[in-house]
Formats: structure tokens, sequence, C-alpha cells
């Protein structure tokens, strides 16, 4: 009778360590890999302008019109999707920290659309002449001046992957001219309305 009883329990422990690997697969491992697979996935066979000049130069009135028409681009690809981005961006610009499971949500959310997204992107870089590296400065300009998180959700699910919770200390950053912050103040509103859409990396 105590073969049997200890018999029973190692089963039951072999079933709830399986039920617990299974969640953790499908709740944590696989909204990640999902959502790196979107990253990586391959917009169009569309060329996007290759980098040229002083990427670094400071921003004009034009290439803030045309990040401002690529971000209307991505926010309509992206969908319903955004709200739970946008949810977990408010976070981590009033200081706080998501947990695991509000991460991996919105990793799955949206990493169901990335790729979408993605596509999006590529095609508005295209139509507007803009190279990724170009892409990158005037999206990082914007933010300083909107004082806006610089998160990149990549960067995350890939720490994530390696075992280790994200720091969003010191994401915030203020350091803008005042030439940029009077470029963006036409599209104030709808860039603030938008910012989230760079934590993955757009």
């Amino acid at each position: 009778m105590l073969r049997r009883g200890l018999g029973c329990g190692c089963g039951g422990l072999l079933v709830l360590l399986l039920a617990v690997l299974a969640a953790g697969y499908f709740l944590v491992y696989r909204p990640i890999t999902v959502f790196v697979d979107g990253w990586r996935t391959p917009s169009q066979n569309l060329q996007v302008p290759a980098a040229s000049g002083n990427v670094e130069a400071p921003l004009t009135k034009t290439e803030v019109q045309q990040f401002v028409r690529i971000r209307r681009a991505e926010r309509a690809a992206l969908g319903n999707t955004f709200t739970g981005v946008q949810a977990v961006f408010q976070q981590i610009q009033n200081g706080q920290t998501p947990n695991l499971w509000q991460l991996t949500g919105v990793l799955r959310e949206a990493g169901t659309s990335l790729g979408q997204v993605r596509t999006a992107q590529t095609a508005s870089l295209v139509r507007e002449q803009l190279s990724h590296e170009r892409f990158n400065v005037i999206r990082s300009s914007v933010n300083r001046a909107l004082g806006v998180p610089e998160v990149d959700f990549g960067t995350v699910a890939n720490d994530l992957l390696g075992g280790k919770l994200p720091d969003f200390k010191q994401t915030v950053r203020t350091q803008a001219d005042a030439r940029t912050t009077a470029l963006i103040a036409p599209f104030k509103a709808e860039l603030t309305a938008t910012a989230a859409l760079g934590l993955l990396g757009l």
C-alpha cells in the first residue's frame, strides 16, 4: 500500500511538472518566439534606400512630415493590437516596470501583427526615400523632444529568451534641442499618441 501511494504521488508530481512546462511554453516562450520571428521576417521585395550622407544630421521640417506619414501607416497596420502596446508603454513612461505576464501578453498580441506592420514600414520608407538608419535617428530625436521612453521590444524579447528580465530604468531621455521641439510642435499630439510604436522598433 505504501509503495502504491508513492507511485501515485510521483505520477501526480510528473503531471504537475508537465503542466508547468506546457504553461511556460505557451504563455512565455511561444509568445516571445512569435514576436522575434515577426521582428526578423523580411518585408516585401522592396529596396529601402541605403544610408547616405550624415545620418546624424539635425532634423528638417520635411523629415518630420515624412516620419508622421510613416507612423500613420504603421498605426493603421497594427490595428487593435496597438491598445495593448500603448498600455505597457504608458506604464514604462510612468516609471513602472511591467511584470512578465504583461510583457509576454503584449509580445503575443503584437507578434501576430508585426510582420504586416514591418511590411507597411518598409513600403513607407521606400515611398518617402528614407533609409532605416536615418529613420532611427529621426525617431530618437522625436522621442527626446516628446520626452517618451526609448525602449526596444526586440531587445526585450531576446533578453527574456535568455532568461534575463529587462531593466526599464533610465529609458526616458529629454535632451532635445529647441529646434527639434519647434519642428514637431504642429504634430505633437499625433506623435505622442503613436509614440508607443517605438516599442516595436517602428
